[in-house]
């Protein structure tokens, strides 16, 4: 299994499983690559849950699934088992704490994910009117649109009118997951009509609002890349210079001086 494999494995669950978390033993993750389970946990993909209060027993063949119990031991750690009262030579069953030690993933953390990749500030509104999960504004060369996640029966990214399925924009370099920002920028300018059901949820000064917030933001982050490039430069300099690139939006350098470092 690859990384890009254990991840397609994850949202395929979370598709399966619509608006319910999916739970994933600690058992199950080290059968995973090292590096995917350590790219999900530190790209809060996949969180803590409560460990699990059920197991199978692996007392005898049977593989009953019963009531896990634990008590806390001397060393400040905790023991637990599962009593088996189908046969009376087995007692008590100890289970593992991996088996126990459980992660979980659904729609919000994958919208989160997403947003992190795409360094988009995310709407204090979570979903839409569809019930879909709303990550933020998305520019591409000739619109703005509202970037949302799908879960029904495959996770999908949606922009206006048009859906794709996530699996076809993620990455893995450098020991961390990534989303390919040419594809979502062509996917926000292929979705040529607004989508019905996102405008009666929002209506058209909020989209407005966010369309410029979003407009904004994309210049904030084109400043702060600048700055890195070339330090020490001048605020008008660095203004100039994103009025010629394409998130401008045709407005002036002054009005983009001004919102850059906020």
């Amino acid at each position: 299994m690859k990384a890009i494999d254990a991840f397609l494995e994850l949202i395929n669950r979370v598709g399966a499983c619509r608006d319910k978390a999916v739970l994933i033993t600690d058992e199950e993750l080290l059968r995973w690559p090292k590096a995917a389970v350590k790219a999900m946990k530190s790209q809060k993909l996949i969180a803590k849950a409560r460990p699990a209060t059920i197991a199978v027993c692996e007392g005898c063949e049977r593989d009953c699934v019963m009531p896990v119990h634990s008590l806390p031991v001397t060393t400040g750690k905790t023991s637990s088992f599962i009593v088996c009262d189908k046969r009376s030579d087995i007692n008590r069953v100890a289970v593992p704490v991996e088996r126990l030690t459980q992660w979980k993933c659904n729609s919000d953390l994958i919208s989160g994910f997403v947003a992190a990749c795409l360094d988009v500030r995310r709407p204090a509104r979570n979903k839409d009117s569809a019930g879909r999960w709303m990550i933020g504004m998305v520019s591409g060369k000739k619109r703005s649109q509202m970037l949302c996640l799908e879960t029904s029966g495959v996770v999908s990214l949606v922009a206006g009118n048009s859906k794709v399925p996530l699996s076809e924009f993620i990455e893995f370099h450098d020991s961390k997951y990534s989303l390919s920002s040419s594809q979502i920028c062509k996917l926000a300018d292929f979705s040529t009509t607004a989508d019905d059901r996102y405008t009666t949820g929002i209506d058209k000064r909020e989209a407005r609002k966010l369309a410029t917030q979003a407009m904004y933001e994309s210049w904030r982050k084109a400043y702060r890349e600048l700055r890195k490039e070339k330090p020490g430069m001048s605020d008008v300099w660095y203004s100039l210079q994103i009025a010629k690139m394409d998130i401008a939006m045709g407005k002036d350098s002054e009005t983009i001086r001004k919102q850059m470092k906020r």
